[in-house]
């Protein structure tokens, strides 16, 4: 049997019929360049979320557009402040950028410190400031009002970059006013993707929200011919299909909410995680939870402290994951309770 693949929170279904359909007509047209630079798709975009296509960027995934954002918005020797531990892509990011890493510990519940964040900006002479929402590794969530006033009260002369990589699978009530939060503040920039809730990971495509300035700057580092001309239709397909994708995206809930349920009955102390993974905590333990998942079956992404971040697969994978948990599940004052309590 092949590994579980749980460590880069990957949608573990395969693209939509409909979407491999549009993918495989238009592999008849690859020996044609894509658009010089990209224009329909971010029209398609801007259509969906409700703004104009002069206030979207797009690139080669978030991770791509992020880059774009820090080069157009920043100059080396600015700092980049960002929570930690967190999406491995920031800190190579700032390297390519030239910027200098200001890494602000997670709080113990696994949230992100605002006030660190906010003063460590203020100690810098310039800075872009990235917030993740949900927060990767250990899927928190900063609550909408908070979010709101850290915008208000970062430097006027910051960037911040507002991540939503995993924003399809937090629930709709805790969603932000992004429009309204982008008319306030112009050095505000939204993040997003395609590689997760709509399961086109491989194909790159992630797009940003700013300001019509803000993105006219941004587009100065669009790479000519950058964006592969499968993007625009495999993102029409998909919104084509938003009620399917809906469905495989409220089964990822369903199993990650099963799983967390599972761990807090073994008395583990699992952040509440609103996306579509579960960060799995070490406090104090030399033990691993990757001893505990198995080495080769599994495989997960593991952090230095022995923490592990788990992807939540499809029901198949998350019953084998289930069952090695359960394996452990009779040791009284176990391994999984001692590695996860909170620290006093």
């Amino acid at each position: 049997m092949s590994p579980l693949r749980l460590a880069l929170n990957e949608n573990p279904y395969r693209p939509l019929p409909s979407v491999r359909d549009a993918l495989r007509h238009d592999l008849a047209e690859v020996n044609r360049y894509p658009e010089f630079l990209p224009v329909v798709l971010p029209r398609l975009i801007a259509d969906r979320v409700g703004m104009t296509p002069e206030e979207v960027v797009v690139g080669v995934g978030a991770t791509g557009v992020a880059l774009q954002v820090l080069q157009a918005l920043c100059k080396p020797g600015d700092s980049l402040v960002f929570a930690h531990p967190t999406f491995d892509g920031y800190p190579i990011l700032a390297d390519i950028a030239g910027l200098i890493q200001v890494p602000i510990p997670l709080a113990d519940n696994g949230m992100t410190d605002l006030d660190e964040l906010l003063g460590a900006a203020y100690d810098a002479d310039d800075a872009a400031l990235v917030l993740c929402r949900p927060h990767n590794p250990t899927g928190t969530l900063i609550p909408a009002d908070q979010v709101y006033e850290f915008v208000r009260q970062a430097p006027p002369t910051s960037v911040v970059v507002l991540d939503e990589a995993y924003i399809e699978f937090v629930d709709p009530d805790e969603h932000l006013d992004i429009p309204g939060l982008l008319r306030l503040h112009p050095n505000l920039v939204v993040l997003r993707t395609f590689s997760k809730a709509y399961g086109l990971a491989g194909l790159r495509i992630g797009y940003g929200l700013a300001a019509p300035a803000v993105c006219g700057v941004i587009r100065r580092y669009q790479l000519p011919f950058g964006m592969n001309r499968a993007a625009a239709v495999a993102v029409a397909a998909s919104y084509a299909a938003e009620g399917e994708l809906r469905v495989r995206v409220d089964s990822i809930v369903y199993e990650r909410d099963r799983l967390r349920a599972r761990l807090a009955q073994m008395g583990a102390h699992i952040p509440e995680s609103h996306a579509n993974f579960v960060y799995l905590p070490a406090r104090g333990d030399g033990e691993r939870w990757m001893s505990i998942l198995g080495t080769g079956d599994v495989v997960a992404k593991e952090y230095s402290d022995g923490g592990v971040r788990l992807t939540v697969g499809d029901p198949r994978e998350m019953a084998i994951v289930a069952r090695r948990l359960l394996e452990v599940d009779e040791i009284g004052e176990s391994a999984v309770s001692r590695m996860s309590r909170p620290a006093s």
